[in-house]
């Protein structure tokens, strides 16, 4: 599932307001900065997450035979498949 830029500022924002309540937690830059890195760091991870989903159906899509989407052996496949990149991805 693909998560708008406009989703992801505002699961930024939330993220660097929370920190920012913490009194364990003191910012070296400023908020804006934290706030643009917390986004930069979940726009990577999306990013992974896309791509090690497109290589698992990538797989599924190459089997011998049609495995329709939605079927119990296919998301079993999918799960192997996803497990494989990212233990490939080391994540």
């Amino acid at each position: 599932m693909r998560v708008s830029r406009d989703k992801v500022n505002k699961v930024a924002h939330a993220l660097s307001d929370a920190l920012a309540d913490m009194p364990e937690v003191e910012f070296v830059e400023d908020r804006n900065t934290v706030r643009l890195e917390i986004r930069k760091i979940l726009e990577d991870l999306l990013n992974h997450e896309e791509k090690i989903d497109q290589a698992a159906r990538h797989k599924i899509e190459n089997q011998k035979r049609t495995i329709l989407e939605g079927s119990q052996e296919w998301d079993i496949l999918y799960r192997k498949y996803y497990n494989e990149e990212v233990k490939k991805l080391g994540i």
